[in-house]
Formats: C-alpha cells, structure tokens, sequence
C-alpha cells in the first residue's frame, strides 16, 4: 500500500469521525416523561393519568381502582417475581415503606406476572405496600413511562402534583431513591 492510499483513508475516516461528532452533537434528548401521551377528545393525559385510571386485581383477586393513589406522592414499583434484582430489592423498598408508613409517600408495586407467583411469593415475604397483578398489560404500563425495553425492575417516582419525578431501571440504589424522596 503506497502512501496516497494511507491518505486517503485516513482523510475518509476523520471525515466519518466529523460526521459523527456532528450528529452526536445535533441529536434531540426524547422529551420528558411528563407530557401528553394520548390526546383524547381534546385533553391530553400523562402516563400518571393513564396510570390513575387503572383498575388491577390485589392478591385477593378483588379489582383496586389505582385512582385512590392520585395526589399523593407515589412510588410505583414494576416488577416479577421470576425477576432476580426485584427480588433483591423488595425487603429494602418493603422496609422503606414500613417506616413511612403513608406519611410523606406511598409505594405500590404492580406485578408483571401471574397471581399465583405473586400470593406464593407474599406469603414468603411481608411486604409492607400494596401489590397489584397486572400482568403482561404491566408491561405496557410501564412503557407509557418511558420504559421502552420493558426491563424490570422499573420504579418510577411521582409527586403529588401527578408529575414524573424520576424513573429507575435496574435495581434500585436506595440512597438515591431517598435523596430523590426528600426532595418531594
């Protein structure tokens, strides 16, 4: 290979690298969890609208309008009990829960999976916060949050006012999740 073609391709590949950083520099951030996801009939609703207006069987079986939630500050956990980091963080949000016991937030947690694994699992582990089936339509649930892979655990913060706060993939670090509560 003579020398022209070294420089040639080195002139091609800073071009690319150009026209990379270009498009990394221009690309638009994905707007806030907070806006409209469905205009109907003229008003727009948010994902926490969309999530207030949900109905979803206890572990009972008995139907739980998700509405009673709504001006409170919340957090909603999406998880599954097949799910390993769920499971992990359950007794840390349980016992976050325990020790606020409603005062300044609530925390629910809404179940991508079937009743039978959620009553199995409850009745090895106290939880102290509600717990909803919801199923595979928990998924999409969380996908009007923005979690678009439909990874879980996903935990999303809402404050009282109906608006995304903060949305969690993975694991919950705790320390932040407090921190982000303080702020409410």
């Amino acid at each position: 290979m003579n020398k022209k073609h070294v420089a040639a391709y080195a002139a091609v590949a800073a071009m690319f690298g150009i026209m990379g950083a270009l498009v990394a520099i221009n690309k638009k951030d994905p707007p806030p969890l907070t806006t409209a996801i469905a205009p109907t009939g003229g008003k727009a609703h948010t994902a926490a609208d969309k999530l207030f207006g949900e109905s979803l069987n206890d572990l009972q079986g008995a139907p739980q309008s998700l509405a009673k939630w709504r001006g409170k500050p919340l957090v909603v956990n999406f998880w599954a009990t097949w799910c390993a980091p769920c499971v992990q963080e359950m007794p840390e949000l349980s016992e976050l829960a325990a020790h606020d016991a409603g005062k300044t937030f609530n925390v629910i947690g809404i179940g991508v999976d079937s009743p039978s694994n959620m009553n199995e699992f409850a009745a090895k582990f106290k939880i102290a916060y509600p717990l909803y089936v919801a199923g595979m339509g928990g998924t999409e649930l969380s996908r009007a949050f923005g979690n678009q892979a439909g990874g879980l655990p996903y935990t999303v913060l809402i404050g009282a006012d109906g608006q995304v706060r903060k949305t969690y993939l993975g694991k919950l670090k705790f320390d932040e999740l407090k921190a982000d509560l303080a702020k409410l």
